[in-house]
């Protein structure tokens, strides 16, 4: 069966000229004559390769398409005609049978369809190369809509993907574009991806948390998770009545301020992304929708996206060093958070920066493509062997989907400016005397529950002293100068700790009379209070003069 579907695959690679990876394989080599033979290798031949491209994975079928997809938002990896050709496959497939669905609803909840809803549509509203969906109203008559797994789709995926590690072994051993697409890693993402997809218990849980984040908000709405209906492959959720996205006549029709809509998509991406660390990775046409009172609502949470805390931070630093032009900074920020070898010169990469960015900043504001900006740099980066990690991949796939939509809306939106204020605040946010309260808020327990060793520690560590039992080692006299420095070192260390500790007691007390003495976290007293603490601290940890 395998043997078959490959030649499939093969067949339809010839079909679409795309033999240049053809005859990668070795037993094709010896026979390329006769491609010189076939009439349709010439009127293919025509077509634009990312075209060819495209057409050949709509002909291999649903798992391909998805593929595709992933591929095209690694503009990073990919020529930009190809992935822009690839961005145009639409994973829309003919519906499995309704009978096979309510097989499968019936028998992951053990009810009959007639006792699990008051009303059961067979006609699926929507049909993807997963699951498919249909609509129905729950006894309480509330309408929902019931997402279902295809029937043997993980077996047919484990099939595809084996195929595709082969093909894709054998571009990356005798294609001469392979060690740099390295496309392995290319199907090792898509395999995790897919894979996540299948998991509709996974996908209620991102729904739910995504809804907790945004409960009450005046901007974004998530439609409610019916938990007694959740299973590995039946989700059923609210269903939601609103316009699409990219109608845009509808919207208008509202009275809705379209500049304000656009504006509002990027603050939700921003606050998803850095607020709340958890942001919506698929956010295309078809998953957004407007309702008629101005907010976003979404749709289909199989992929979901969070940045580590270093993340956030340089990814914020980075953007608003690119506002300002200064890419030395960038260059610099790049090295630092490990995104580039360490051993890369930081001369060299502010100057290929520069390169890429100097003449798209001579264009007007509103007429800057953040997103693609953000993949002209992981390309420059690229030549100084980053490695781009899938979390950052995420990031510029939903920022591309979020621009577009915003400039769909409102074709003068200046991501720039709508972006920077908040990233300006949040920064502002993560430093400061707010930033140290939370953060030791956040810590108290732990440091509570170990502040009672810290005296015993210190005991210990001056008995040594006293004893002589920290330099017992270091008796020779030819190593009586680096003796002399770990003695200056060890009293450093203990004053240090002595300084940290005081630091600690009164950040804690602080933190403990907030409550009965509000008046100390007001900024005047404490500023001023983490300024003498700090100094005395200083002061404790201070080397003082050699002694001999």
């Amino acid at each position: 069966m395998k043997t078959l579907r490959l030649l499939n695959i093969l067949r339809i690679f010839l079909r679409y000229g795309l033999d240049e990876f053809l005859f990668l394989f070795p037993p094709f080599k010896q026979v390329r004559f006769l491609l010189l033979l076939s009439p349709w290798h010439w009127l293919n031949r025509r077509r634009p390769v990312g075209e060819r491209i495209r057409l050949s994975l709509e002909a291999l079928g649903p798992i391909f398409v998805k593929l595709g997809q992933i591929l095209s938002t690694r503009r990073d990896l990919l020529p930009e005609d190809i992935a822009t050709e690839l961005a145009k496959l639409q994973d829309n497939v003919p519906p499995f049978s309704s009978k096979l669905s309510r097989q499968i609803i019936e028998k992951s909840l053990g009810q009959s369809i007639e006792q699990l809803f008051a009303k059961f549509k067979d006609e699926p509203l929507a049909s993807a190369s997963v699951a498919q969906v249909h609509s129905a109203t729950l006894n309480d008559g509330k309408e929902v809509v019931v997402k279902v797994l295809r029937p043997g789709i993980a077996r047919t995926i484990r099939s595809d993907v084996a195929l595709m590690y082969l093909l894709a072994g054998q571009l990356e051993k005798r294609w001469s574009e392979g060690k740099r697409l390295r496309p392995v890693d290319v199907v090792k993402e898509f395999e995790k991806t897919i894979f996540d997809e299948l998991d509709l218990i996974r996908e209620a849980s991102n729904a739910s948390m995504l809804r907790r984040n945004f409960i009450n908000s005046p901007q974004l709405y998530i439609p409610e998770v019916y938990w007694d209906y959740i299973r590995k492959d039946v989700m059923v959720m609210e269903r939601i009545h609103a316009m699409p996205v990219t109608d845009i006549e509808a919207i208008k029709a509202t009275g809705i301020d379209l500049k304000q809509l656009a504006a509002m998509g990027v603050e939700i991406f921003f606050t998803q992304a850095f607020t709340h660390n958890f942001f919506h990775a698929d956010m295309h046409p078809g998953n957004i929708f407007v309702a008629d009172d101005g907010r976003y609502m979404a749709v289909d949470f199989g992929i979901m996206g969070s940045l580590t805390e270093e993340d956030k931070r340089y990814l914020a630093e980075n953007f608003l060093a690119f506002f300002q032009r200064d890419y030395r900074r960038v260059a610099e920020l790049h090295v630092e958070s490990n995104w580039v070898p360490a051993d890369t010169r930081v001369d060299e990469f502010e100057s290929a920066i520069r390169s890429v960015c100097e003449p798209i900043f001579e264009r007007p504001l509103a007429e800057i493509s953040f997103g693609h900006l953000l993949v002209r740099l992981f390309q420059t980066a690229r030549r100084f062997n980053m490695e781009v990690q899938p979390q950052l991949v995420l990031l510029q796939k939903t920022l591309l989907n979020i621009e577009g939509l915003g400039r769909q809306l409102y074709p003068q939106l200046d991501l720039w400016q709508t972006a920077k204020p908040f990233l300006e605040n949040w920064m502002k946010d993560q430093v400061g005397p707010k930033a140290f309260l939370r953060n030791l808020k956040r810590q108290a327990p732990v440091t509570l529950e170990r502040l009672p060793e810290v005296p015993l520690l210190l005991h210990g560590v001056l008995k040594q002293m006293h004893d002589g039992r920290l330099t017992t080692a270091l008796k020779s006299d030819a190593l009586d100068g680096i003796r002399s420095e770990i003695l200056r070192a060890n009293r450093r260390s203990v004053l240090a700790i002595l300084g940290t500790g005081l630091l600690i007691s009164a950040a804690l007390l602080l933190e403990v009379s907030a409550a009965t003495l509000p008046w100390l976290t007001e900024p005047r007293w404490l500023s001023g209070g983490l300024a003498i603490t700090g100094l005395l601290s200083f002061i404790a940890a201070w080397p003082g003069r050699p002694r001999s």
